[in-house]
């Protein structure tokens, strides 16, 4: 069983050098620690490339390797790259819908072999539906870090919706620290779907819309929604049906509460529920939802969805994800939507914090 690392002890791996950013060139702020996660920042290369790939532990598969020869490296080797670019220092730089890139992170890890690293991206790069995923050299797997990993770390972008404007520091993915100790009781909670809202005609989702502008994703509360989303209202079959075309921002029917000793994921159940995915981000801090006086604070699980191959009915209350909690190894000195500033702490059906409310 795997324990997390609270706040603290990150504080301590980035104090000891275990992160750290090369050459002292951009310090780890404060701000990039959450209870039970640490913020990644975005570097100042962007590498538009053919296609997703298979991470490998064989060979270097990404570009900007030192001590490498760039004929070597397999993206290269492979004409991978369509097109190498600085990422402006104040302007930013554009990520096309559909298209995919591969962007060095500022950060770097050398992780003790007790230590392996977990990735999702961030709650607000799940709701814009940008498909993000974290990759080193040495494992064959995304967003899984190996014991013992040392080096740099990568991040592939693919926006699904909308195209967006990334900077030199934009955080769009976070990554939890773990431990092997004894076992401790796993436990899971089953998550809902609310179909029915506050009433009949209720707005209970949106769908991503088409062709829609740019979305800077440094301005925050800045667009408007119905520019790029199309409300979806309670009906009478209390149901929606979602086309494998569309994203979709849905809600849990309950409450989701961490206590301050715990984090949790939203992971998929069995596909034999049915072919759907409801979360791309789906990681919880510690202190999400909770309050120390017992009352909680109404916070929902915001579902990002997407069916596969076929339209898909879904109805009110029926089973979608689960939530998986993860033990910390202590709890951390800071909480969610307490100790500091938390953009979804208490939320019902919420879209990105780039939305105006």
């Amino acid at each position: 069983m795997s324990y997390v690392l609270p706040s603290q002890e990150l504080r301590k791996m980035i104090a000891d050098g275990k992160i750290f950013v090369d050459g002292g060139s951009a310090a780890i702020e404060d701000s990039q620690i959450q209870p039970a996660s640490l913020d990644l920042r975005l570097g100042n290369k962007l590498y538009e490339i053919t296609a997703s790939f298979l991470p490998r532990t064989s060979s270097p598969d990404l570009p900007g390797l030192e001590n490498e020869e760039i004929e070597n490296d397999t993206i290269f080797k492979h004409n991978m790259v369509i097109k190498e670019s600085n990422i402006p220092a104040n302007k930013g730089i554009e990520l096309e819908c559909g298209k995919t890139y591969v962007i060095p992170l500022l950060e770097r890890v050398k992780l003790p072999e007790a230590n392996s690293m977990i990735f999702n991206p961030k709650s607000s790069t799940g709701r814009l539906d940008v498909f993000a995923r974290v990759i080193c050299q040495k494992s064959e797997r995304f967003d899984i870090i190996p014991p013992g990993y040392q080096g740099k770390l990568w991040v592939e972008l693919s926006p699904r919706s909308f195209s967006i404007k990334v900077h030199r520091g934009s955080r769009l993915v976070q990554g939890r620290l773990k431990t092997k100790l004894n076992d401790k009781e796993i436990k899971e909670e089953l998550v809902q779907l609310d179909a029915l809202g506050n009433k009949f005609g209720s707005v209970i989702g949106y769908r991503a819309k088409k062709n829609t502008p740019l979305i800077d994703l440094e301005k925050i509360g800045f667009y408007d929604i119905y520019d790029f989303w199309e409300p979806i209202l309670s009906n009478k079959t209390s149901s929606i049906i979602l086309d494998p075309s569309e994203f979709y921002i849905l809600v849990s029917k309950e409450n989701v509460v961490i206590p301050p000793d715990y984090a949790a994921e939203l992971a998929p159940i069995s596909t034999d529920f049915g072919e759907f995915r409801v979360h791309y981000a789906g990681f919880f801090d510690p202190g999400f939802g909770w309050s120390a006086d017992g009352k909680h604070n109404a916070s929902r699980a915001v579902l990002e969805v997407r069916a596969h191959n076929v339209p898909f009915r879904i109805e009110h209350g029926q089973t979608v994800g689960k939530l998986m909690f993860e033990p910390l190894l202590a709890k951390p000195d800071m909480l969610y939507g307490q100790e500091l500033k938390s953009n979804y702490q208490g939320q019902g059906l919420k879209l990105s914090k780039h939305f105006k409310p």
